[in-house]
């Protein structure tokens, strides 16, 4: 080469090169590059490496689970502080896919204000806490949602002397909430874009909100429609309050994880498809033993008889197995917190399966 210049870089390119192919790990590793690909194996397969997150969860031996102050149907606490709820329940399935043991998790309460700080700083590992995912907390927070654990919509609790019987009827009135939610921003979307006035009044806990309108501070109190027919449960007279029909926005609740750990998204994502698949094969709590012996190839990959589905994301090959024995399938877990036969008494609506009219779906496990 005549340019000595030129030269002296492609002798230091192929010097690299040469330690890059003889070192046994990987140098890009001591200047932050990315190396979550792949590594060999002895045999010369490629295999996913084990992700940050699992290991810290195995290693402290329990996992740490964000949810509500308490919100019946979905995370509350009882007097001696066994956790029940949709949201309590996936983080047992989860905790029973990692260590085939439903009790490994810890539940720690958060307010809608401090619930995504804790994410963010690593005290909790999964936020199970009726959270809406919406672009903003998806795409700004380092966050990633998981799927939809329940499809929800905000609506208005009233008392039933008051003669409101739609939202618009609020105009001009003063509205009880919580801080630190979308229904503040689905207020002000709902009464301006229509030019009506009102006034809200805003809390860091729900029950502070859920107490002011008790007390009659506010003409009605808003939040996720799931959440006013737990909320009523608490007032000095649940039968003298309604829930209004009308529905102002779209609030798909859903678990979120860091953004970062992959595999770890991944465990959490089919821990729900897994709960979601179930129901739709018709595999519960009560007839698993009998599904193990299906010979429904669905089945059998779901329940890890075929297939290395579980290895794939650092789980024995039947993870779904014992997630769905720890709380059922995603319609028992349902109804078992909210349905019609608890005192919530929810129909499944949107949350039926898509094959029963539903929008609950999950892509296959195969």
């Amino acid at each position: 080469m005549k340019n000595p210049l030129v030269a002296l870089i492609v002798g230091i390119l192929i010097g690299v090169g040469g330690l890059y192919f003889f070192l046994p790990y990987d140098p890009l590793s001591l200047i932050g590059g990315d190396t979550r690909g792949v590594v060999a194996s002895g045999d010369g397969e490629a295999r996913a490496s084990a992700g940050e997150t699992l290991r810290r969860v195995r290693d402290r031996g329990f996992l740490q689970c964000g949810v509500s102050q308490g919100l019946p149907g979905f995370s509350s606490p009882d007097e001696r502080g066994n956790w029940s709820g949709i949201d309590a329940d996936f983080c047992r399935a989860l905790a029973a896919a990692i260590f085939h043991d439903p009790s490994k998790v810890r539940f720690r309460p958060l307010s809608a204000k401090d619930r995504f700080t804790a994410l963010q700083s690593g005290e909790i590992d999964i936020l199970s806490r009726n959270t809406t995912w919406t672009m903003s907390r998806d795409t700004q927070l380092g966050f990633d949602f998981v799927g939809v654990t329940y499809y929800d919509g905000q609506s208005f609790m009233v008392r039933k002397n008051a003669g409101i019987e739609t939202a618009k009827d609020l105009a001009g009135g003063t509205i009880c909430t919580e801080m630190g939610t979308t229904t503040e921003l689905n207020l002000a979307d709902y009464f301006r874009s229509r030019g009506l006035s009102y006034k809200v009044l805003s809390f860091e806990k729900n029950d502070e909100a859920i107490v002011a309108y008790d007390r009659g501070r506010c003409d009605a109190y808003t939040t996720d429609a799931s959440g006013l027919y737990a909320q009523r449960l608490k007032l000095t007279d649940p039968d003298a309050n309604k829930v209004l029909d009308d529905i102002i926005s779209k609030e798909p609740l859903g678990p979120a994880v860091r953004q970062g750990d992959p595999q770890w998204e991944d465990i959490a994502r089919w821990t729900l498809n897994a709960l979601l698949n179930a129901e739709e094969l018709g595999v519960t709590s009560g007839n698993l033993d009998e599904m193990l012996e299906s010979d429904n190839p669905r089945v059998k990959r779901l329940l890890g008889r075929e297939g290395a589905y579980g290895e794939a994301v650092g789980l024995s090959p039947d993870w779904a197995v014992h997630a769905i024995r720890a709380v059922g399938n995603y319609g028992e877990m349902f109804e078992r917190n909210v349905g019609t036969e608890t005192p919530l008494g929810i129909k499944r609506g949107l949350n039926a399966l898509w094959t029963e009219g539903g929008v609950q779906y999950a892509p296959p496990v195969r």
